[in-house]
């Protein structure tokens, strides 16, 4: 069983900067694929970073520039650094994981980022 604990939620102004944090529990390795989604009420869950098997990560179009995802392998957390914020990134963002031996998917319940003057 795998547990993700997601904190580093909150309000912020335009242009402000927030890192996310989602501490893993569990039977994680390295290989298994992390990200961060986020959704806002009434739309669909869109994938914001993500940390590949191969170590690589990738980015929304909306992210990219602006968020830097990274992952602390030793302590299980997976980071998302997020800067030049705008209203339109408000959202819960949520951590997910793959658990490549096992093909389980794990979601945390996610931290709320508000965006607002």
């Amino acid at each position: 069983q795998v547990q993700l604990v997601e904190s580093g939620g909150g309000l912020v102004q335009p242009g402000g900067s927030l890192r996310l944090s989602c501490a893993a529990s569990g039977s994680i390795f390295s290989s298994d694929p992390m990200s961060w989604y986020r959704q806002v009420p009434g739309k669909e869950r869109e994938l914001v970073a993500t940390a590949t098997s191969l170590g690589t990560t990738n980015y929304a179009d909306s992210a990219r520039g602006r968020f830097t995802l990274s992952r602390d392998n030793a302590k299980n957390t997976l980071y998302l650094q997020m800067n030049s914020l705008k209203p339109e990134d408000t959202a819960v963002y949520s951590c997910y994981v793959l658990q490549r031996r096992t093909g389980n998917a794990y979601w945390g319940q996610g931290t709320q980022v508000t965006v607002s003057s």
